[in-house]
């Protein structure tokens, strides 16, 4: 078994991302409607994501477009403050993703109680947000000072939008990645949110590293449930769980339980 059981209760663990709207300093923030709106939003996700039967949820400020790579005070206070509000209707395991800032993550879960952060620790990347480095040997050491040490790291190892600058395939990414750095989890995307993971893609990360948990980043659905997950640790799912599998809109209640009936039905074909 891996950390999924201990951390999230699962193996084949299905994390469902909670999108906040933009923030306090983004450019489509609505001032009119303010911070009680994008709490509002956020607590009607959250509700619908635990009624329909998700194993763990993670906060991101998805539509904080376009992203940063050194994000500001404000937003990561908006976030704490949302979190914050929230807690008393959490129900099962949180993670969080302060897009797209590793150290903020981190900085993030250590305030709110999170388990997991999921973020780009490691590589270089030629990305729609421009030159993307990183530093994952200060970010790491920047973990223990806050005493943050218990928080899961996720890798993301092909960043959507963008592409490692290096010409390195991604057997050797995910081999070096992980003697290296010891990630938690290994996650696997397609180019943008929504779009699906390459199951090849999948299967050879996970032939590579199998001690290590992969997951399945992007464009999981009802339809590619079976074939992702016969592959992959678990997955994050985001979009397919809106109301017509469309980014922007909220979560549909109906399309969780649908999708995580045939989850757990996948699981229990696996203990037979």
């Amino acid at each position: 078994m891996s950390w999924l059981k201990d951390v999230i209760g699962t193996e084949k663990a299905i994390i469902a991302m909670c999108h906040f709207n933009a923030l306090p300093g983004d450019p489509y923030y609505d001032h009119g409607k303010g911070m009680e709106d994008v709490v509002a939003w956020a607590r009607k996700d959250l509700l619908a994501l635990q009624e329909g039967g998700v194993d763990a949820v993670m906060f991101s400020n998805e539509f904080s477009l376009p992203y940063l790579t050194d994000v500001r005070t404000e937003t990561v206070a908006a976030m704490a403050r949302i979190i914050g509000e929230l807690l008393p209707d959490i129900r099962i395991p949180f993670g969080v993703n302060v897009l797209w800032d590793a150290k903020k993550s981190l900085d993030l879960a250590a305030a709110t109680g999170a388990k997991f952060v999921r973020e780009i620790f490691s590589g270089v990347y030629a990305s729609d947000f421009g030159m993307w480095n990183t530093n994952v040997g200060e970010t790491v050491r920047h973990q223990r000072n806050i005493n943050a040490t218990n928080v899961k790291l996720l890798f993301n190892i092909v960043p959507e939008a963008a592409q490692y600058l290096a010409n390195r395939d991604i057997e050797s990414i995910a081999r070096s990645t992980v003697f290296n750095n010891r990630p938690d989890a290994l996650c696997v995307s397609g180019l943008t949110a929504g779009a699906e993971t390459d199951s090849q893609v999948l299967k050879r990360v996970k032939e590579t590293v199998p001690d290590t948990v992969v997951l399945a980043n992007t464009g999981m659905r009802l339809d590619n449930v079976e074939k992702q997950l016969a592959v992959a640790d678990g997955a994050v799912v985001g979009t397919t769980f809106k109301y017509d599998g469309k980014f922007e809109n909220h979560v549909d209640v109906t399309r969780v339980k649908a999708f995580m009936d045939k989850v757990k039905e996948f699981r229990g074909a696996l203990v037979r």
